[in-house]
């Protein structure tokens, strides 16, 4: 089981994060954080490797440069969280599930005031 923080905001329909180790942050850092609009995390990401292939001697990049993208997949989610907060999300409950969609399920269960994001534009009104 896998556990899922719900980020609200009024005019949006939820969204589910992972918790846990990102491997996609691992091996693409800023890209990865870009991809999923975290933008301020992904510049400051982009600076960090700059700064860190720019001042780490040869034989020490060796050794600084692995531990730059293991922290990014340490940190991936949470940066994604931080940059869902910047935007006026709030963090709704924590569910565990198997997978995305039975979180979501469970989501719409403990808040059914939810289920008209959901809904198609026609049947909304």
């Amino acid at each position: 089981m896998t556990s899922w923080t719900a980020h609200l905001r009024r005019d949006a329909e939820p969204l589910l994060l992972r918790d846990g180790f990102s491997w996609g942050c691992l091996c693409f850092g800023p890209f990865w954080l870009a991809a999923h609009r975290a933008w301020l995390p992904a510049a400051l990401s982009l600076a960090a490797w700059g700064l860190a292939i720019a001042l780490t001697p040869g034989p020490m990049a060796k050794v600084v440069l692995p531990a730059l993208a293991w922290l990014h997949g340490l940190s991936g989610n949470d940066l994604r969280r931080w940059s869902l907060s910047l935007r006026g999300y709030v963090e709704g409950p924590v569910l565990v599930a198997g997978n995305e969609l039975e979180a979501l399920r469970r989501l719409v269960a403990a808040r059914p005031e939810l289920m008209p994001a959901f809904a198609p534009a026609e049947t909304a009104r």
